[in-house]
């Protein structure tokens, strides 16, 4: 899969959804406010402009599992960079840099992997209702099959260090909005 290097903006927003719902406005700022039904009628919108249908490109929210992955780019530690908390200013706008506002994506360090903004910036729903883990080892696990609640990962621009792990989880219901949350997409083909 194809992971966005960045969480979606709000002028990307804007260009598919036609509105911008978010509170701290700047147009390379990730959008926010958005619950996790908008951000699936994003990807279901994106992938019907015509020129993401003629590409074969389909848009989705990633798996709770195809988050993390993505997230950790490759390591094991507490955040995709190593263990060390101290320089997670350096790969994210969190409580303790941010002025308590959003900024502009991609500002700070990306991943090994070229992803930015994995740590801070806005939590990030992904595709998965919340539960429990499965017990034992499980390979691209895909997530509880019903539930009240819906993922988000990834900490915010208000968030302390241990809730911007890659590992951390949060919860919100499918139609919960405020400003701390938006969305990254998952691109895939059918071609």
């Amino acid at each position: 899969f194809y992971m966005g290097e960045t969480e979606v903006t709000q002028a990307e927003y804007q260009q598919v959804m036609g509105k911008n719902p978010s509170e701290f406005k700047g147009p390379q700022n990730p959008v926010e406010t958005v619950s996790w039904a908008d951000a699936v009628e994003f990807c279901r919108k994106l992938s019907a402009m015509p020129a993401e249908k003629t590409a074969g490109h389909v848009y989705r929210l990633p798996t709770e599992a195809e988050w993390e992955y993505a997230c950790r780019s490759g390591t094991t530690t507490a955040y995709g960079f190593g263990d060390d908390a101290s320089r997670l200013g350096d790969y994210g706008w969190i409580g303790g840099n941010s002025d308590l506002s959003t900024h502009p994506v991609g500002e700070k360090k990306p991943n090994a992997w070229g992803l930015y903004d994995m740590h801070g910036g806005v939590y990030e729903w992904c595709q998965d209702w919340y539960g429990a883990y499965p017990s034992g080892s499980a390979t691209d696990p895909t997530g509880a099959t019903s539930g009240s609640d819906r993922v988000n990962r990834g900490g915010s621009w208000s968030s302390v260090a241990r809730y911007c792990r890659s590992a951390d989880r949060s919860r919100g219901t499918p139609g919960y909005r405020n400003n701390l949350l938006g969305f990254r997409v998952l691109r895939s083909s059918i071609k």
